[in-house]
């Protein structure tokens, strides 16, 4: 293990998982636990839950959950080493590291240090002469100095190993500057700088560190715009370019766009809490991150069918979560010519100013009227066959609203659209809706009627062959976690008696807990066991175990392990520690039948 146990427990014990999650998550206490909105995927109604007793964490929605430390991992996107290091911070601790995990610790800090002062050296030509190019192209966007500054905005040169020469001189390798994606490789093994007569735009995390690059060309080649590809410091689909500005903003809202330039304009212009996607459409993982931040987004993407697709997107990943949205249009241009072209924020706030683009902001359109409007202009409300299919597309998208006066509101407007009476579009409503209902219980109905699969972990590779002493092995687990002094001094099961080896190596350092004296609980596991596994683990450990029968429980629970056990291993003989769990349970003196 990367960590000394003793290390590890005082570590947790420092961070309670009330304190830690509820500087992310609002929570409000519902019995003996705590309650709110789950900040791993998106929902209206809470059902992520903190037990201060258990210390776990567990959402009834995405079932995600586990300990504090799983916790961070998560939320802040951190591997194992990472998340410890990081809560041990918190709790002005000092970390005791092996050798191994030290060394992962240095590289990743090693590309992060790279990524700082490649910024700082593309920062720096772009005050030289050899960034001239790059400030007449910013001259010409219209971008001023201050504004490139608080970017940190920088210049590549038109030369194919300036970075590389500059970095290596710094002490770094080559090896590193591959693993960060500032250099490529030729197919005869020679390096040369990945971004070459390019404006840079370094991409800040929300804590501070520069973890990749977006890049402009200056002319009119292509790729037009250059990103960083994925390194061990960076994920596109959980970061979000100017979030490290806008998450200071004293604007009630998000704005979401598309291109990194855009950003850069409109927070010029006084949008200060504008950022983008790193050249992907909107994904789970950065609605996490923007819900730490805001409640409310605004949707502003092109006005063309790609911006479009990205809007009714990104509007399906937030339907039905705890945020408002909001869908801002940005309307054509007329050229000179006479043609009607899109036009992005940079364009808009160009030609039309921050004013025009405040009132757009002011009056943009909610999800639902946006995406209403899309369905409204596929039809010709001259032909009544049209009409008619508008009716049929418009009430399956109005049923599938939540709220019966947020369906009953829209179906008015729709049946004003149509031209039709408001009644018959409620009939049509209302049946698309029963349609849907229906639909979702006879999913539910075949699910109940297999209830093999029901029992079975969401994950593939967790699922169990022999289910009967699966639910049995997850028996002992829950009661060693709840009571363990229901249990002989020695262990009445062997780890290899198990037959989910998930559930066999949870059990072994459980026991393992408890012979050293610790609680035997889900904190445990840390280090030990993958994120996918712990949350199964906290699953198991949420349901509902009888306390007061635990001592038979524990008994028919081990049982039916041992026979299944045997059948697999061919007939042996009983495990006579099965004689010590009889023995134990008739001290306790519970009687009765689990």
């Amino acid at each position: 293990m990367a960590f000394p146990q003793s290390f590890l427990d005082e570590l947790i014990a420092r961070n309670d998982i009330v304190d830690v999650v509820s500087s992310y998550v609002q929570l409000q206490r519902k019995g003996g636990n705590l309650f709110g909105l789950c900040p791993f995927h998106s929902e209206k109604t809470g059902s992520f839950s903190v037990s201060p007793d258990k210390q776990i964490y567990y959402c009834f929605g995405c079932k995600k959950g586990g300990g504090v430390v799983n916790f961070i991992m998560d939320i802040e996107n951190l591997p194992f080493p990472d998340a410890v290091r990081f809560l041990a911070k918190r709790a002005g601790m000092e970390v005791p590291e092996e050798e191994g995990d030290r060394e992962a610790g240095r590289r990743r800090q090693r590309l992060l240090d790279l990524n700082r002062d490649a910024a700082r050296f593309y920062y720096q030509l772009l005050q030289q002469p050899e960034g001239r190019a790059v400030r007449e192209y910013l001259d010409r966007r219209q971008i001023k100095k201050a504004t490139a500054v608080k970017f940190g905005m920088g210049a590549s040169p038109d030369a194919w190993d300036v970075l590389l020469t500059a970095m290596t001189k710094k002490g770094y390798t080559k090896s590193e500057l591959l693993q960060a994606g500032l250099v490529v490789q030729n197919k005869n093994g020679g390096l040369y700088d990945k971004f070459r007569n390019r404006l840079m735009l370094p991409v800040i995390d929300t804590r501070g560190d520069v973890v990749a690059f977006g890049s402009r060309v200056l002319d009119k080649s292509e790729p037009k715009y250059m990103n960083s590809s994925e390194t061990p410091v960076y994920s596109k689909r959980r970061v979000l370019y100017g979030l490290n500005l806008a998450k200071k903003t004293k604007r009630p809202n998000i704005i979401l766009c598309e291109g990194n330039l855009d950003i850069v304009t409109l927070h010029q212009a006084g949008f200060d809490n504008a950022v983008a996607s790193m050249g992907t459409a909107l994904t789970v993982e950065q609605t996490r991150l923007l819900s730490r931040f805001t409640k409310e987004l605004v949707l502003c993407y092109d006005n063309d069918n790609a911006g479009k697709i990205a809007t009714e997107r990104a509007l399906q990943i937030l339907n039905g979560s705890e945020f408002s949205v909001k869908v801002l249009q940005l309307p054509r241009r007329r050229t000179a010519d006479g043609e009607l072209v899109k036009q992005d924020a940079d364009d808009f706030i160009k030609n039309q100013g921050p004013d025009a683009f405040e009132r757009l902001l002011n009056g943009s359109e909610n999800g639902v009227e946006f995406r209403m409007s899309q369905v409204a202009g596929k039809y010709d409300f001259t032909s009544d066959e049209s009409r008619v299919a508008y009716c049929e597309e418009i009430s399956n998208l109005l049923a599938s609203l939540p709220g019966a006066v947020e369906r009953e509101i829209y179906t008015v407007r729709a049946a004003e659209t149509a031209g039709t009476s408001p009644d018959a579009m409620k009939l049509e409503v209302q049946r698309a809706f029963k349609r849907r209902v229906a639909k979702e219980k006879r999913a539910e109905l075949r699910k109940d009627l297999n209830p093999a699969a029901q029992l079975q972990p969401r994950e593939r590779a967790l699922r169990y062959e022999n289910i009967r002493s699966a639910r049995a092995e997850e028996g002992v687990l829950r009661l060693l976690t709840l009571d363990e002094s229901v249990f002989p001094p020695e262990s009445p099961l062997r780890e290899e008696q198990f037959s989910s080896p998930l559930l066999g190596k949870a059990y072994s350092l459980l026991w393992q807990a408890k012979c050293e004296g610790r609680s035997p609980t889900v904190s445990c596991l840390t280090g030990h066991l993958s994120g996918e596994e712990i949350a199964h683990i906290t699953a198991i450990c949420q349901q509902p175990e009888s306390a007061q029968n635990a001592a038979q429980a524990l008994a028919d629970y081990i049982r039916i392990i041992q026979a299944e056990a045997d059948k697999r291993a061919g007939g042996a003989a009983i495990d006579p520690l099965l004689a010590a769990v009889e023995k134990n349970k008739d001290k306790k003196g519970t009687g009765g039948k689990h």
